[in-house]
């Protein structure tokens, strides 16, 4: 079971969507896509031209790969509108990213902080501590359909068109006695080498981020060359970081962040090809927010899923003043970096409004500098 899980794994932390997480999920959306017809329940209608789209798109495993096939079923619905895909599987994240650069395709699916490159708005969703729970996410995904927003999704010829979740990113600790942020100062955290904007937030908070490919920082923490990592939930058992943990080991039970999926188009070339981008854009978010909630229920239940494999005996709930504290770390840590443009200050707004709207009563609604 856990090769198999390994490699998945691969493909989703380098660059993807949870639907990548599970083959059950295939079947779980067979009875959403039989809904999701041109004219059917408000639905816009098919359109006339057909229009074929390029996307660079990983996976690890290469066209045989699970991630590649979930794709493939995805795009069938697509068709119904006359919108083909034609996928450019690459088994390199860098290469997907620098072949979107490089106008080798018109579309892209890359994890959102290396969207951040070619959208900084859309880019930053993925803020250090900014998304502290699922109800947030799916929240602000609802948020990001207002049409007010959608102008902050294109930056030149680029636009963000949707971002997918994945699932959270959690702080492993070698001593569950630590829970304060005085307690990890100076303490090495294993981190992803690509997520550049968590070694720096990690950095300010006052541990030292050691960043690596997602073998070796697994392992570091697993030998002890790390005293931390942070890590979904779908890393626990395929990396085995039980080993790190051991029996003094704890895993916080709140986020250190979020981690999505974008899919990016090239607005440039795509209008070469149609003079109704816009349109076509439009219907895909309709498509989306049509059937939202029913695709976040099954995303979030596999998710939870991964979550719930993970012995109870790890899962830390920090005493009410370790917790304001270390939310308190992670608020400041996002602060400087967004005003050192590292995160979009009107993203950080959006954020700060989604939560403020579950917790109206947090001390950070009553603040302005954020």
């Amino acid at each position: 079971m856990f090769p198999s899980v390994k490699k998945l794994l691969s493909s989703l932390v380098l660059a993807t969507s949870v639907l990548a997480l599970a083959p059950a999920q295939a079947a779980d959306l067979i009875p959403l896509a039989k809904e999701i017809k041109p004219n059917a329940k408000g639905l816009p209608p098919a359109f006339t031209k057909p229009l074929k789209v390029s996307i660079c798109f990983l996976d690890m495993q290469g066209t045989s790969g699970e991630f590649y096939s979930r794709a493939k079923d995805l795009a069938l619905i697509a068709r119904r509108w006359n919108m083909i895909a034609d996928f450019k599987v690459m088994a390199n994240e860098r290469q997907v990213v620098d072949s979107f650069k490089e106008g080798k395709c018109e579309a892209a699916v890359m994890p959102t902080l290396r969207a951040r490159e070619f959208n900084l708005f859309m880019g930053s969703v993925d803020a250090i501590g900014a998304i502290p729970s699922y109800q947030h996410m799916r929240l602000l995904l609802k948020t990001l359909f207002d049409p007010k927003l959608e102008p902050l999704t294109i930056t030149g010829p680029y636009q963000v068109v949707s971002i997918f979740p994945v699932g959270a990113q959690y702080l492993h600790v070698r001593d569950r006695t630590w829970e304060t942020p005085k307690d990890l100062a100076n303490k090495k955290a294993s981190v992803l080498d690509w997520n550049v904007s968590l070694s720096q937030a990690m950095n300010k908070m006052g541990t030292q981020a050691v960043a690596a490919d997602i073998g070796h920082y697994t392992a570091a923490f697993n030998k002890g060359e790390t005293d931390m990592i942070v890590a979904p939930a779908v890393a626990y058992w395929p990396y085995e970081l039980h080993t790190g943990l051991a029996n003094n080991g704890g895993i916080y039970s709140t986020p250190v962040m979020q981690m999505t999926a974008s899919l990016i188009i090239n607005r440039d070339l795509l209008q070469k090809k149609t003079n109704d981008l816009d349109n076509r854009v439009a219907a895909f978010r309709s498509i989306t927010s049509q059937f939202l909630d029913e695709m976040l229920d099954r995303l979030f239940l596999t998710i939870n899923t991964a979550e719930t494999q993970i012995p109870k005996k790890y899962w830390m709930i920090l005493e009410p003043e370790h917790e304001r504290q270390y939310q308190d770390a992670l608020r400041q840590a996002r602060i400087q970096l967004t005003q050192e443009g590292v995160y979009d200050a009107k993203m950080m707004k959006v954020l700060k409004k989604v939560r403020c709207k579950i917790e109206p009563n947090a001390a950070e609604c009553t603040r302005s500098d954020e």
